[in-house]
Parts: C-alpha cells; structure tokens; sequence
C-alpha cells in the first residue's frame, strides 16, 4: 500500500484512544494503522464494541485520538486533522466530510428538499435549492421535494440523508450502519447507490457494517477490526472470480 501513496485520499497511523467511564477505561482503538486510496469503497467489519464507530468519528473530525495522525488529502495536500483547531475542526466536517447515519437524522419539520438545501447553504454552495432539487431528482426523489421525514419511507429518507451528504462535494463519505434500519430490499438499493457514487462520482466511502452479505456483494475490500485492532484488510475471491470471468469473455 505503500508504493501507492500518492493516491491514498486517508492515511492513519498509530491511531489510539481510550474513554473513561467513572474509574474504568475503555481502549476503543489500539494502534490502528491504515490507508485508503482515493475513490474506494470498503466496509469495516466487526463486532460490536470493537471500535469501528470510534475509527470513523476519527476520520469525521466528530472526535479526537489521544494519539497518532490521520491524514486527509484535499485541495492537493495532505493535512493531519489531529492537529486543527476547533473552528478547523468545524469548518472540515461542514465543507469535506458527508457523514451518513443509520437514523437518517434528517430535521423532522424541514422537508426532503430543505434538509438537503440547508447543508448546501451551510457549505457555501451557489444556487443551493436548484442543486438539492437536481440531485433529489437523480436519487429518484423528484415526488418527494417537498414531503417531511414522518411522510417518507424509510429507504427514502436514507437517500435524502446520502444527497445531503453528497451536495457539498465532500472528499471523502462516512456511512455508520447505514441500512440497520432497513429491510434487505432496501438495503440493496441503498448500497448500489453508495456504490454508484464511488463508481460515477470517484467518491472515497468507507461504510459500518454488520452486514457481511451487504459486504461481500458490494465491496471489494473489507476491513476486519477487533478490539480496537486492525486484524486484516482483504480483497473478496468473489471479485477475483467475476473479474477473472469478465476476461475470459474478452
């Protein structure tokens, strides 16, 4: 990975962190180093408790390792979020990152187009209505401009909260479990839009998942973490055999 470097978008090293609950303390993350190259879309496996949320909230700027670095490239030039301050902090989570939750997060008394205009505005995109309206129209969504949260679907309002997300151009997508509260037909179709903004768009998505089906239909690469350790990154044999099979037909 490392004869690779100039087209790593992420390189984390040495990441750890530990949280105190009253006198006990918690090793969410145990030396954890890694790189992600740009436009790749991998999952995080593992169990519960392992530290895969804590990993993306470091990459989201949402928190802070007691030590390591983790460096993002943007405008051309790495730079390590460890050490911004916090309006740096602020501004890089609000220009750079799109964050993906599994509750969707959408502002109930905003409708779909609102919600997505809103981030826009925040992120100082021109004509943000008219842009939010288009890429609400490409997610299929074009009857849902003006529906509330409470009035959509669940898988619907999944892909208002990825065009949320998407409007301001962010170098890299973060997605926390983002189909747990969707069924498997609408999971699919979440993650073959997740899919078509790293193919179509070259988006950098790293996704949370316990949905190892999810993972080894649509990712090339897993990332395997267990107590706050990076066990293994592995390419899946199913993505061999179809591309060894694509050349065959060549």
């Amino acid at each position: 990975m490392e004869s690779n470097y100039e087209n790593n978008q992420i390189k984390v090293e040495n990441l750890y962190k530990t949280y105190k609950l009253g006198n006990i303390e918690y090793s969410a993350l145990n030396g954890i180093s890694l790189f992600i190259e740009k436009g790749a879309f991998k999952m995080i496996l593992g169990p519960s408790g392992c530290g895969k949320t804590t990993l993306l909230n470091m990459l989201g700027g949402l928190d802070s390792p007691d030590k390591g670095s983790i460096l993002i490239k943007f405008n051309g030039k790495y730079k390590n979020i460890t050490e911004f301050s916090k309006k740096e902090l602020t501004q890089y989570r609000r220009e750079k990152i799109g964050i993906i939750f599994q509750f969707y997060n959408l502002i109930p008394i905003l409708t779909a187009l609102e919600n997505v205009e809103l981030a826009a505005r925040f992120s100082g995109i021109m004509n943000p209505k008219l842009k939010s309206k288009e890429l609400l129209e490409n997610f299929g969504l074009a009857d849902k401009v003006n529906h509330y949260p409470n009035q959509m679907s669940g898988g619907e309002q999944q892909r208002v909260a990825i065009a949320r997300a998407l409007i301001k151009d962010p170098v890299l997508i973060l997605a926390d479990e983002p189909t747990g509260n969707l069924d498997t037909k609408k999971s699919d179709e979440i993650y073959k839009l997740l899919k078509s903004l790293s193919e179509d768009y070259g988006k950098t998505i790293l996704i949370v998942t316990h949905d190892e089906d999810m993972a080894d239909k649509y990712a090339q690469n897993h990332i395997h973490i267990r107590d706050g350790t990076l066990i293994k990154e592995e390419q899946k044999a199913h993505h061999d055999i179809y591309m060894n099979n694509i050349n065959k037909k060549l």
